[in-house]
């Protein structure tokens, strides 16, 4: 029975695109009977073991990958709307433990995966006997320790609490019916596996036999200054409100009793949530990494330059954690205008909040700023806009005209040729409006525009870059929010809050506000520097404001009125519109649920109150 659970493992994983050292060979299985295709065969060959270690890589989640709505998060956010394609269950209300995401199956498969690896490792000679095979194999077992840690922690984040499988592969004998361990268990466990991975990892991707030369081939694979970063989000987490002293989740229980999330405010989690991040940013910084800065006479283009360039030129400065196989042609194609060259299908829609919530040039927001109107058009033409553009996409700052596509924009990509392809119109009849199309259009009247390439053509990828799962600003982002809490008045807070405003092109802020109004302008810039990579889901959550005024994730959204207008600059375009309306909140919208099966199968296993 093991015999065969290995070999559906292996198969699984063969088929799947491998992101460290590309996939199996073709017709690998087809003359090995399951009595011969064991353990002791594929730990003692160097490749076969090399092949092992790279599959429990191929979970590892790419934020831009959309070709089948594998990422749905900031789907469901106040982010982006994509309902012509695709419109998850929570949007809807309908979510249940019957339609639920079922990734944790796939992270307790690599879960499953690492233990077998960690168990069978020291017995491949063939690495032991390689000049250096007793690094290579400390190594191999760091990062196949970390990525274990790492399944859990993704799980954590999606469903909470989560039942800890043995640190040993299983067989059908083992007594499965595991019930979940409290949140505070799981990061306790989480936390010290890295930990112990960490010993075994090297500081940086080098070059075996060399600590300073950085391996190419290595980029991505797990190393110090990773596990370091990753450890900085658990424990912003774990200090959050919805972890620490959540008497909202008091039901959320095991059939013992068992509570799962801490009752009891800790402010010292915050304490050491600051610690790690600080830790994590200076392991990043003394290894070279900074933020990613463009030099430009004129101060706006140099943050616009800086921020957009960041996905390509800057990967290898900026990001802690790259993913070398990128997939991101998905997200390319459906964030492109109908005016760029291809076909681009325009419709990862923009929601009016996020569009409000970017800053004026001068900081202010639009809802204080008296200089702000909706019912004027510029007759000045601009890198960004065209003239006739609405007055309420002008004179905003650096980062609106990286991330959002609004009436009037220049095109983010190669234009295909004509007048009307010469600027982005989203009206209803401009040339990527409503009229004439079934679904490649967007439903808010703005699209996405973050991390597409100025050369792009549709549905080509135009640059060859990787993806940036952590970088340094997430870093900055995190100490910042955590030392808010423990220490407000810390010089720390504004120093590195400023370093990822002025960046973007933003005045900094010279003193400390106050920890209130401190608090919600580190959220604001949480919300603007890191949108649509990923973040928005999980914040909201973790500060319990999905219900909120200005961070509701349910209830009605606007935009624009897409089936209006005939000229760029026609007011019947430009009026806020209700879009679409999603569920109201939901106390169980906190977590996913375990699938039913998992559910039927575990018998000890409870899903959060509501599922």
């Amino acid at each position: 029975m093991e015999n065969v659970l290995i070999k559906k493992l292996i198969y699984r994983f063969c088929l799947i695109s491998l992101l460290a050292w590309g996939g199996c060979q073709k017709n690998y299985f087809d003359t090995q009977p399951d009595n011969i295709l064991t353990i002791d065969k594929i730990f003692v060959n160097r490749g076969q073991t090399e092949k092992w270690l790279a599959g429990i890589y191929t979970f590892v989640p790419n934020i831009w990958n959309y070709e089948s709505f594998v990422t749905p998060y900031t789907l469901t956010t106040d982010e982006l709307d994509a309902s012509n394609w695709v419109n998850p269950a929570i949007n809807s209300g309908a979510l249940n433990a019957a339609n639920a995401s079922l990734k944790f199956l796939d992270y307790y498969e690599s879960i499953r995966k690492a233990s077998i690896f960690l168990e069978n490792i020291d017995r491949n000679q063939e690495i032991k006997d390689l000049v250096n095979g007793s690094e290579i194999i400390q190594q191999y077992k760091g990062e196949a320790r970390f990525l274990r840690a790492y399944y859990y922690w993704l799980m954590m984040k999606e469903v909470g609490p989560v039942a800890i499988a043995p640190l040993h592969s299983s067989s059908p004998d083992d007594d499965l019916q595991i019930p979940r361990s409290s949140w505070d268990e799981c990061v306790d466990f989480v936390l010290s596996e890295i930990a112990f991975a960490k010993e075994d990892l090297p500081l940086n991707n080098y070059a075996m036999g060399s600590d300073t030369e950085l391996d190419p081939a290595r980029i991505g694979r797990i190393n110090q200054i990773i596990a370091t970063a990753v450890e900085s989000q658990i424990l912003l987490f774990h200090a959050s409100p919805l972890y620490n002293g959540n008497s909202e989740m008091s039901d959320f229980r095991n059939f013992d009793g068992k509570q799962l999330i801490a009752q009891q405010y800790d402010p010292n989690r915050w304490r050491r949530a600051a610690d790690a991040a600080k830790e994590a940013i200076d392991i990043a910084e003394s290894n070279g990494k900074q933020l990613y800065k463009v030099s430009d006479s004129d101060p706006f283009r140099a943050a616009f330059l800086s921020c957009r360039n960041l996905y390509w030129d800057g990967a290898n400065i900026e990001g802690i954690w790259l993913r070398t196989e990128s997939g991101m042609s998905g997200w390319e194609r459906r964030v492109a205008p109908r005016s760029v060259e291809g076909t681009g299908y325009a419709g990862f829609s923009v929601v009016q909040r996020l569009v409000d919530d970017f800053r004026l040039q001068d900081g202010s927001s639009i809802h204080s700023n008296p200089s702000y109107v909706e019912n004027e058009y510029t007759t000045t033409a601009t890198p960004y806009y065209v003239s006739g553009t609405n007055k309420m996409y002008t004179n905003r700052e650096p980062r609106f005209y990286v991330d959002i596509t609004f009436n009037g924009a220049v095109n983010p990509g190669v234009s295909k040729s004509g007048a009307a392809n010469a600027r982005v119109e989203l009206f209803y009849t401009g040339s990527s409006g409503k009229a004439g199309e079934p679904r490649n259009w967007p439903t808010t009247g703005y699209i996405a525009r973050k991390n597409i390439p100025p050369n792009y053509v549709a549905p080509s990828t135009s640059v060859a870059r990787p993806t940036i799962l952590i970088r340094l600003a997430e870093l900055y982002l995190n100490y910042v929010e955590a030392l808010n809490e423990a220490e407000p008045d810390h010089p720390d807070v504004v120093k590195y809050l400023n370093a990822v405003r002025e960046r973007g092109g933003l005045p900094p802020i010279e003193e400390s506000l106050g920890q209130a109004q401190m608090r919600e302008e580190i959220r604001l810039e949480r919300r603007i520097e890191l949108c649509f990579e990923g973040h928005r889901y999980f914040d909201v959550r973790r500060w319990k404001v999905a219900d909120k005024p200005g961070s509701e994730q349910g209830g009605a959204f606007y935009g624009m009125d897409i089936n209006e207008g005939t000229s760029l600059s026609d007011p019947k375009f430009h009026q806020r519109t209700l879009v679409f309306r999603r569920a109201n909140w939901q106390k169980r919208f906190y977590f996913m649920p375990y699938g039913q099966r998992e559910i039927d199968r575990n018998r000890v296993l409870v899903n959060p109150p509501g599922y």
